[in-house]
Order: C-alpha cells, then sequence, then structure tokens
C-alpha cells in the first residue's frame, strides 16, 4: 500500500480487550464489567429509541447533557458526552496538545492512555506507582514541566484498585499550575466504600483546570451501549465539543443513559454497586487469608502483581473455567464476578499457592 500512514500511528502500542469466553460455563472476569444485566427500564428505553433509528440523535446530546448538569448540579455548558469516556478523553488530549506537548500519566494505568496521548501526537510521561500499587502524587507533580498540557489520574486505578484521597486530589490541583489541564478519570468511583477517597467533582468549582470523566459502562452496566461523559470549565468543554464527532451518542444510548438516571434506577444502580464492593471486599478478604498480597481495592477488580508469573497465573485460571487479564511480565487483573463465579477465583488461586 503507498498511502502514507502517520509514524505516530504504525507504532501505536496494541489495546488488548479482555478475553471473551468460548462456552457459556467461563466466568469471564476479564473486563471490569458488571455482573448483572441492563434494567428493565432501560432496555425499554432503549428498546422504544430503536423503533426510531432512522433519525438522529441529538448532534451533542443536549439532552442527557441537560439531565446530567441536573445530576451533578453543574451547567450543561460544562459536560460534554460521547461515545464512552476513552473517546472523550481522545477529543480533550486532540483539543488542548499540540505536537509534540506532553502528557503525564501514571504507569501502570488504564492501557488506552499512552495509544490515545500518541494519537493525538503528544508524547506520554510516565510515573511509576509506588510499591504498594499507587498513584505517586509528589513524583506526578514533579513530572510537570513547560512542555505539559495535560496530567491525568484514574481513581481508583485501572488495573491496580487504589484510589486517590481526597486529600491527595485537592494536593495534586491546588500544585499543578491553571494552564496544565488535570483530566481525573472517575470511571469506577460508584463502587468506592473508602470514606476518605475523594469525589473530583466536589473541585470543579474552585479549579477550572480540572476535567473529571465518568462512564455509564461500569456500575450502570451499559458498557455495550458506549455512552461517556466529561465535566469541566465551559469555554474547555465548548471547545472538546466542536473537536467530537458529531452524533458521537446513539439514539438508543442516549435513550439507555437518560433512563439510567432515573431515580429509580440509580437506585438500583447504587444497589449493584454496593453488591459488587461487598463481593470485592469478601475476596479480598479471603485471598489475604491464603497468603495473597493484595493492594486495598476500591474498584469492581483487584490487582496480583505476580511479576513474571503472570502468563502462568492467567493460564492456570483458564484452565478452571476463568477468564482474568493479564498484563504480560507485571500482573493479573480480576473482575468481581458472581458471587459463585467469585467461589471459583478463590479456589483456583488457592491451588496456584498450593501449587507453588
Amino acid at each position: 500500500m503507498s498511502a502514507h500512514i502517520r509514524p505516530a500511528v504504525t507504532t501505536l502500542p496494541a489495546y488488548v480487550p479482555g478475553a471473551r469466553p468460548a462456552r457459556s460455563d467461563i466466568a469471564k472476569l476479564s473486563s471490569n464489567e458488571m455482573p448483572y444485566p441492563i434494567q428493565d427500564s432501560v432496555l425499554d428505553a432503549v428498546t422504544a429509541a430503536a423503533r426510531c433509528a432512522h433519525r438522529y440523535p441529538e448532534m451533542t446530546g443536549d439532552t442527557l447533557r441537560a439531565a446530567l448538569a441536573a445530576r451533578h448540579g453543574l451547567s450543561a455548558e460544562t459536560i460534554a458526552v460521547g461515545n464512552g469516556s476513552t473517546a472523550l478523553i481522545q477529543h480533550l488530549l486532540d483539543t488542548v496538545c499540540d505536537d509534540g506537548d506532553d502528557v503525564v500519566m501514571p504507569w501502570r494505568s488504564f492501557e488506552a492512555y499512552p495509544i490515545c496521548v500518541a494519537v493525538a501526537g503528544a508524547r506520554a510521561v510516565t510515573v511509576s506507582l509506588t510499591a504498594d500499587a499507587r498513584q505517586d502524587v509528589d513524583a506526578l507533580v514533579n513530572a510537570v514541566t513547560p512542555r505539559t498540557r495535560l496530567l491525568m489520574v484514574c481513581t481508583p486505578n485501572n488495573p491496580t484498585s487504589t484510589a486517590l484521597t481526597a486529600a491527595e486530589l485537592g494536593e495534586l490541583l491546588d500544585r499543578v499550575s491553571e494552564n496544565v489541564v488535570v483530566m481525573v478519570d472517575e470511571a469506577y468511583l460508584d463502587f468506592v466504600t473508602d470514606p476518605a477517597v475523594g469525589d473530583a467533582t466536589t473541585l470543579l468549582a474552585e479549579h477550572p483546570h480540572l476535567v473529571v470523566s465518568r462512564t455509564f459502562s461500569k456500575a450502570h452496566a451499559l458498557a455495550g451501549m458506549r455512552v461517556g461523559y466529561l465535566m469541566g470549565e465551559a469555554g474547555l468543554m465548548g471547545a472538546v465539543r466542536s473537536v467530537a464527532t458529531p452524533f458521537g451518542v446513539s439514539l438508543p444510548a442516549q435513550a439507555a443513559a437518560l433512563a439510567a438516571l432515573e431515580p429509580q434506577a440509580l437506585a438500583e444502580t447504587t444497589r449493584r454497586a454496593g453488591l459488587v464492593a461487598a463481593e470485592r471486599d469478601r475476596v479480598v478478604a479471603a485471598l489475604r487469608e491464603s497468603g495473597w498480597d493484595v493492594p486495598d481495592a476500591q474498584g469492581n477488580f483487584y490487582w496480583l502483581a505476580v511479576g513474571q508469573a503472570t502468563t502462568a497465573l492467567a493460564r492456570h485460571c483458564t484452565e478452571a473455567g476463568i477468564l482474568v487479564r493479564p498484563f504480560a511480565g507485571e500482573g493479573v487483573r480480576v473482575s468481581v464476578g458472581r458471587p459463585e463465579e467469585n467461589d471459583r477465583v478463590i479456589s483456583a488461586l488457592a491451588s496456584w499457592r498450593a501449587r507453588a
């Protein structure tokens, strides 16, 4: 093929999705999905919207933006919606980064971050996690230079599940200059049970350089609909909307998100997230009791830092009928499933330790 392809594209690292099961008896704990299906009221909204699939959705999701603004006590002008939070993070980077600019991020973190940065023509500056798999606020701040356009953090962090405290979030925003955008990805915030963990939306009013990313994919059980949103200063969010793909959230997806924001649906989402968090804590406690060193987990997943044994452990889990997400040479991320699936994980990991 003779077409020119940007070098930044040809050298992109591959995004590795969670493995898919070949049989119905396989526990798919590889993608941080909710173990519960779409709520009936949300499904009804999707079905009704599908009947109008010959029509375009709202171009920038104005009705959804208004509903999100009401939920968070914001103006609709401070919100941008898109085809999942990853797409919006890409749009944010495309908005603020010129070729050669720097983006500071923790590592290991969400594997899409360096891909998005490279697509935007910027350079990823990675900052190592601490020994206990947490994000190092001091090191992140010290990595900012005059070339830095954006600093991003993920809390709870994917894949380690550790979260930043409110004090750490405040320190980060206070110490980073207002000409550097600070993007806080809170895709998993609904599963947090530690009262010390921060909620970045409470800091939006006093920090105009803060952007908060949220999604309907996780606690709302809408991963297949692809709806996310950003919250930030009105001028910046307007610029993100101008960069974003027109009609980026489909008609059924907008309907699903709106239905998910109804009070009854939100109450059920909160209940389900609480069940998942309780299962997470049960599994982590059981693993620690059997000798595993598991970092504090606040997402709907937990992290096993097994280093060079990662591939072997993932294979062991697969043989036990469990799909996990390996990060070669680093560790294994396990999503929280239904109780019976989690029991299988506990058993499989106990047999691994016994064999080892």
